[in-house]
C-alpha cells in the first residue's frame, strides 16, 4: 500500500447494483446526464437513469439475453450508457465495440467474442444483412435510432417501451438478476498501436476496484463534459463509471469538432482528456495569444502569478480570466491519461490555474494504475500507484529503467479465448505492462517508453523515441512526430531518424520559406539538451498524417 501520500475517504461500492440503487434513491433529483437533441439540451435524473436502465434490462431478460454476451456500437450517447450500465449490473457481458472498425473488423469482433445482441447506431445499417449473414449466433439487433421495428432490426425506443410495460405489469426477472463479481464482466477488444485486437477480460471487481480505489489518491468535481470514445475503458471506467458513483453530471459531448463549443455551453468543472487535446489547446492559446499581440504579456504574467501565489495570493482566475472563459469559465481539472504527456504542458495549465492530473493506465488494469494529486502533482510522472496494486520492474537497465509489471485487484482476467498470449504476461498474477519505467524518491511512477518501441544502437545504447518525440514536438510547425532507428547496409541501427508531419498553416504563418534548413536548425536547438547519441542525425517530411488508433495514438 501506498503510505507516501493521505488517502482520500471514500464510500466503498461492492456491486453495480448497489450503485444504482443508490442513484435511484439517495441521489433520484440530481441531474445525471445532459446532452444535446437538436437545438435543445435534454436533462435526465438519477432516478430517470435508473429506471431506463430497468427498462432495458427487463427487456432483455424477456428475450433471455440478460445473461449473454451483448455488444454495443456507436458514439457517444446517452442510449449508449443505458446499454452499458444494464449489462454491468446484469449477469451477462458488455462488449462495447471501436466504433471505427470497418465491416470486416466489427464481424471480427462479433464472432470472437460469442456475442448475441448488437446494439447499433445508424451509420451501420448498411451492414446489418451482411453481419446477419456471416455472424449467424447474433440472434437480435437493435437500432439505436431507428423510429420502427422491422423485418432487419427492432428499434431501441420500442424495445425500452416493451421493458417499461414488463415493468409495471410486475415483472422482476431482471431485478432478480444476479452477478458473480469475480468471473469476465466486460470484454474490451484493445486497439493496440501493433498488431491485432485482443479481448481483455475484466471483471466486476476489476471495473469496482477502480472506483473504490482511484477516488482514494485523487478526487474529480461535479461536472464533467464527456469526450472520449465510450469503447475505450478509459472514459468508460475512469470516466463514466466514477463519475456515476460520485453522482457527478455528465455532459455528453455531441462531435470532437464541437468541444470548444460544447465546454462553453455546458461549462463543466472538470474534463477526461488524452494528451492529443491537452496538446491542441496549449498550442491554441499559444497562437492565439500571439495573433492578438499578447503572447509577450502571457510570459511575463506565469511567473508574476507564480510567486504571488508562494505567499498566498492566487489571481490566477481573474490574471488569465480569458483562456478561462474559453474553456467555459468553471473549468477546474483536466485528467489526462492514454498516453505520455510534455511536462510543460501540464505545468502551464496548472500555471494559467487549470490544474491538469497526469496518470498512466492500460487496458489490461481495467485501466488505472496510478494518477497523479494535490498531495504533489508531477507532470514528469504518471502519480502514485492505486493502493490495491503492486508495481515491480524487472530487466532494469543501466539508466535504472525496468520492465513495468504490476500485481493487483485491477489486472485483468486474461485474454479471451488466448491462453497462449495470456500466459506470455500474466505470471503469478503480476501483469506486464510492456512498458519501460522507474518510481522517483517519493514514489511516483515515471514511463520512460514502450518495450516494443525501444531502438537499441549499435553501441548498445537503449533509446525510447517518445522521450525524444517530447522534444521535438515543441517546435511550434510540427504537427506529428515519430523517431526511428536509422540502419546501416547491415541491418544494424546507427542513429535516429525523425518522420515528421508538418502543420502547414504554421509554416504559411511563421513565414518559413526554407523548411528543411530551418527544421535542421529548430531540429538541433531542440534536442541540445539531450546526450548526444539521442539527438536525431536525419529527418524525413511526410505528405499524410501518421494512422492512428481511436485514441489518437500513432499506429508505429
Amino acid at each position: 500500500m501506498n503510505t507516501k501520500i493521505k488517502l482520500n475517504e471514500v464510500r466503498t461500492s461492492s456491486s453495480f447494483k448497489e450503485i444504482l440503487e443508490i442513484c435511484s434513491t439517495e441521489n433520484k433529483d440530481d441531474i445525471a446526464f445532459e446532452y444535446k437533441n437538436s437545438n435543445n439540451v435534454v436533462k435526465v435524473t438519477y432516478k430517470e437513469f435508473v429506471d431506463d436502465v430497468y427498462a432495458v434490462g427487463t427487456a432483455l431478460a424477456n428475450i433471455s439475453m440478460n445473461s449473454k454476451h451483448v455488444a454495443v456500437i456507436g458514439e457517444n450517447s446517452y442510449k449508449w450508457v443505458t446499454i452499458y450500465l444494464t449489462m454491468l449490473r446484469s449477469s451477462g457481458v458488455i462488449v462495447p465495440i471501436d466504433k471505427e472498425l470497418n465491416k470486416e473488423g466489427i464481424i471480427n469482433i462479433l464472432k470472437h467474442s460469442d456475442s448475441e445482441v448488437l446494439f447499433y447506431a445508424s451509420k451501420y445499417e448498411d451492414y446489418i444483412e451482411d453481419i446477419k449473414k456471416e455472424v449467424p449466433f447474433v440472434k437480435h439487433f437493435i437500432g439505436l435510432d431507428k423510429d420502427k421495428s422491422d423485418f432487419v432490426s427492432t428499434s431501441y425506443n420500442e424495445f425500452i417501451q416493451k421493458g417499461r410495460e414488463l415493468l409495471a405489469g410486475g415483472n422482476k426477472d431482471y431485478l432478480n438478476d444476479e452477478s458473480n463479481p469475480t468471473i469476465l464482466k466486460m470484454l474490451v477488444y484493445t486497439s493496440g498501436t501493433t498488431g491485432n485486437p485482443k479481448g481483455v477480460m475484466l471483471s466486476e471487481n476489476n471495473l469496482l476496484s477502480i472506483i473504490n480505489y482511484g477516488l482514494q489518491v485523487t478526487h474529480i468535481g461535479k461536472r464533467c463534459l464527456s469526450v472520449l470514445p465510450y469503447h475505450h475503458t478509459y472514459e468508460a471506467v475512469a470516466g463514466l463509471l466514477v463519475e456515476i458513483h460520485e453522482h457527478a453530471t455528465i455532459c455528453i459531448n455531441d462531435s470532437l469538432k464541437n468541444v470548444l463549443k460544447n465546454l462553453n455551453l455546458f461549462k463543466p468543472d472538470f474534463i477526461y482528456l488524452v494528451p492529443a487535446f491537452t496538446e491542441v489547446f496549449y498550442k491554441n492559446i499559444w497562437a492565439n495569444a500571439k495573433k492578438t499581440g499578447k503572447d509577450k504579456m502571457l510570459k511575463v504574467i506565469i511567473p508574476i502569478s507564480n510567486a504571488l501565489r508562494k505567499v498566498g495570493i492566487d489571481l490566477r482566475r481573474k490574471l488569465f480570466k480569458s483562456i478561462h472563459d474559453a474553456f467555459g469559465g468553471n473549468l477546474n481539472e483536466i485528467i489526462c491519461g492514454g498516453a505520455p504527456i510534455r511536462p510543460e504542458i501540464g505545468k502551464f495549465f496548472n500555471d494559467i490555474g487549470i490544474t491538469l492530473y497526469n496518470g498512466y493506465g492500460i487496458t489490461e488494469c481495467s485501466p488505472l494504475v496510478s494518477v497523479n494529486n494535490d498531495c504533489r502533482n508531477d507532470s514528469n510522472t504518471v502519480g502514485y500507484p492505486l493502493t490495491c496494486c503492486d508495481i515491480k520492474f524487472e530487466n532494469v537497465t543501466d539508466d535504472g529503467d525496468g520492465e513495468v509489471w504490476v500485481k493487483g485487484d485491477i489486472v485483468m482476467l486474461g485474454y479471451y479465448k488466448e491462453k497462449e498470449k495470456t500466459d506470455r504476461v500474466l505470471k503469478d498474477g503480476w501483469f506486464n505492462t510492456e512498458d519501460y519505467g522507474r518510481m522517483n524518491k517519493y514514489g511516483q511512477l515515471i514511463i520512460t517508453g514502450r518495450k516494443k518501441n525501444i531502438i537499441v544502437l549499435e553501441n548498445g545504447k537503449n533509446i525510447y523515441p517518445e522521450e525524444i518525440e517530447n522534444y521535438i514536438s515543441r517546435i511550434p510547425y510540427i504537427k506529428e512526430c515519430i523517431v526511428k532507428g536509422k540502419k546501416n547496409s547491415y541491418g544494424q541501427e546507427t542513429s535516429l531518424i525523425a518522420e515528421i508531419f508538418l502543420d502547414q498553416e504554421k509554416v504559411k504563418e511563421l513565414n518559413i520559406e526554407d523548411i528543411n534548413s530551418t527544421l535542421k536548425l529548430d531540429l538541433r536547438n531542440a534536442t541540445q539538451s539531450l546526450p548526444m547519441y539521442k539527438r536525431v542525425s536525419d529527418f524525413e517530411i511526410r505528405e499524410t498524417e501518421f494512422v492512428k488508433t481511436t485514441t489518437n495514438k500513432i499506429k508505429r
